[in-house]
């Protein structure tokens, strides 16, 4: 496979997703216990995610999903990699910016 190199690090950065997420999830509950965190979506469609959630897992589920899809596909085009390693950091991004934010 051709991308085998990016696929690793895919794997890598989403299992960091993942963790982040859980623990950013964590922190939005104890906000919304103070009576902050009353948005709707974490992100928009125009930043590419299907998912609509004011948590952060269900994103990374969804970046997992197509991650899968990607893996089990004969041909991966480049625009939808590159499409996806967008979306992976805008997540990975606000993640960072959310726990500095504590």
């Amino acid at each position: 496979m051709p991308y085998t190199n990016v696929f690793l690090q895919i794997k890598e950065n989403l299992q960091i997703a993942y963790r982040q997420a859980i623990d950013s999830d964590v922190r939005l509950d104890e906000l919304r216990k103070e009576g902050h965190g009353k948005f709707v979506a974490i992100f928009t469609e125009e930043q590419g995610f299907t998912t609509s959630s004011n948590r952060f897992l269900p994103y990374v589920q969804e970046l997992v999903a197509e991650f899968d899809a990607m893996q089990s596909s004969t041909h991966v085009a480049p625009e939808t990699l590159e499409a996806f390693v967008k979306k992976l950091a805008t997540l990975l991004q606000t993640l960072q910016v959310f726990k500095l934010a504590k």
